[in-house]
């Protein structure tokens, strides 16, 4: 299919492909952004309706699992309500959830607002990715994916900066109000944009002689349903030590024995599972997965690090962050042109080796890191994650057949979230586990017995004589002090192997990339399907 003519297929004649591209973005933007803005209010949520900050989690945890369940059944309503339809319901469900969001009363209306939102942005994200693939001939499906990946990769940076400053100047419920102005923009540039493209009016009939494959549903849903639960919930919980993770974990297992079988064997199943049987699309699922831990893991890090560690401020801390979200931008553009020359799977290697040098920078971490040094670092990560990514999302759609992209994108971008989920829940194990380990071994050091620990104490003793406490009082605060070093030390020592975790993923996944096979450069490409 030629430029034009997908042009005048999808978004309808006389209107420009990039409108919609940045559309399409904008919604997502939105949808990503509310993924990680909760985060950093909870404590502003628990203490506004009297609840404690674990109570408050669930705020996000509702959200993760209500978005990665209505990503399941995402394709087949595409299908039958049509792609135009099926967009525009989801993001007025997101606007009004939005702003009930904002309302709230109390925690448990705040929860099911949020699972309205959630299921709107976990429908709303796969179609906009839907509609690009099908806007733009292969040769510009870089250059489009380029603009929906400024808005998946800049918006987990923007999001905690942001909900922390409307916190501290006005109110959390603001993070909530701001989707409703934007959300209104957005359906009604929508409905005069898009169009659907040819083709649609089969497409329902098909998808209603075919019927909805309720058992694949209720299956993968609950599959991926638990294992959000569980990742989100596990560390909180003491994973295993608590009856309901165990639960959640059974559920979980069970959905996934009894989704594949059913989902394999399926004539029309809820998620086409054969396709991960494509080496190259299961590639690219594989390397999506890492793509979202490596997204959502340093960013989270990085923060808890300056904050928790180094003593910054939330504003401080979003200026660490935002030069490389400028950086990812100014390359996405860069990355979206050389996707028609270069195959994607050696960007993919450019990629995967610049955020392992990124994520190696930071195994360097202790008390004395200058704010430059952190830029830095991200800095490389915004040089390296587009190359990582981007290709990615245009090597997964370049081979499969027109009538399964819709497919396809619910399977990428349940990927992401995966990965991403995965990829925290794992960090925050590291970061736990190989604390006290590390705070065991230190402690081993402090003898009493031994000369140099009397030498420190001493030192530390007179430090506070010195500024005026008595004998009693300074011997006390001396042994609170070397506590508090042996402490830090040991966070400082579990950050290190975080970051040595956020070393190796994507050079696996560089690695992962020299399986995935050319695809078609320039030009039109090969009509596929």
């Amino acid at each position: 299919m030629s430029a034009v003519a997908t042009r005048v297929a999808t978004s309808g004649a006389g209107v420009n492909p990039w409108l919609v591209a940045i559309l399409v973005a904008f919604a997502s933007f939105m949808e990503v952004m509310d993924s990680t803005i909760a985060n950093v209010v909870l404590p502003y949520i628990a203490g506004d309706m009297g609840v404690s900050t674990d109570e408050a989690s669930w705020v996000v945890t509702t959200y993760l699992v209500s978005n990665s369940i209505s990503l399941t059944a995402s394709s087949f309503l595409a299908e039958r309500l049509g792609r135009k339809a099926f967009f525009l319901t989801c993001l007025g469900l997101f606007t009004l959830s939005s702003a009930l969001c904002a309302q709230a009363w109390n925690l448990d209306s705040l929860l099911i607002f949020r699972l309205l939102q959630g299921l709107a942005g976990g429908g709303m994200v796969p179609v906009a990715q839907s509609i690009l693939a099908d806007t733009f001939p292969p040769a510009k499906r870089g250059q489009a994916f380029a603009v929906f990946g400024v808005a998946v990769v800049v918006a987990p940076v923007i999001g905690p900066t942001l909900g922390g400053w409307l916190a501290d100047t006005a109110t959390w419920r603001w993070c909530f109000v701001i989707n409703v102005p934007t959300g209104l923009l957005a359906m009604g540039l929508g409905a005069l944009l898009l169009q659907d493209p040819e083709g649609t009016a089969e497409g329902r009939t098909r998808a209603r002689r075919a019927g909805f494959d309720v058992v694949g549903f209720v299956l993968v849903a609950t599959f991926l349903g638990a294992l959000e639960l569980m990742l989100d919930r596990g560390l909180n919980d003491d994973w295993f030590g608590s009856s309901f993770i165990v639960g959640t974990a059974i559920v979980c297992t069970v959905a996934f024995a009894s989704m594949i079988p059913w989902e394999l064997n399926h004539r029309n199943p809820a998620v086409d599972l054969r396709m991960l049987g494509n080496r190259h699309f299961g590639t690219c699922f594989v390397i999506m997965l890492m793509t979202g831990a490596i997204l959502l893991g340093n960013i989270q890090y990085v923060s808890l690090l300056v904050q928790e560690e180094l003593g910054y401020t939330a504003t401080l801390a979003g200026l660490v962050l935002s030069p490389g979200g400028l950086v990812t931008m100014a390359m996405m553009i860069l990355v979206g042109r050389l996707s028609g020359s270069v195959q994607p799977k050696y960007l993919i290697m450019a990629g995967g080796l610049l955020l392992a040098m990124s994520a190696y920078d930071l195994t360097q971490v202790y008390g004395g890191l200058s704010f430059w040094f952190l830029v830095r670092s991200r800095i490389l990560m915004g040089v390296g994650q587009p190359l990582f990514f981007l290709p990615v999302m245009t090597a997964a759609f370049a081979l499969i057949p027109r009538d399964k992209t819709d497919q396809a994108s619910a399977m990428i971008n349940a990927a992401r979230n995966i990965g991403g989920s995965i990829g925290i829940a794992l960090l925050s194990n590291v970061v736990a586990h190989r604390e006290q380990f590390h705070q065991s071994r230190l402690v081993e050091h402090v003898i009493p017995s031994l000369a140099p620990y009397q030498t420190t104490l001493q030192r530390a003793t007179d430090y506070f004589l010195a500024q005026g406490s008595l004998v009693s009082q300074a011997k006390q605060q001396a042994f609170a002090w070397i506590a508090g070093q042996v402490q830090t030390q040991a966070s400082y020592m579990a950050f290190t192997d975080a970051f040595w975790m956020l070393t190796l993923i994507p050079l696996a996944g560089a690695l992962l990339a020299l399986t995935l096979r050319k695809v078609p450069l320039g030009g039109d490409g090969p009509a596929i399907g």
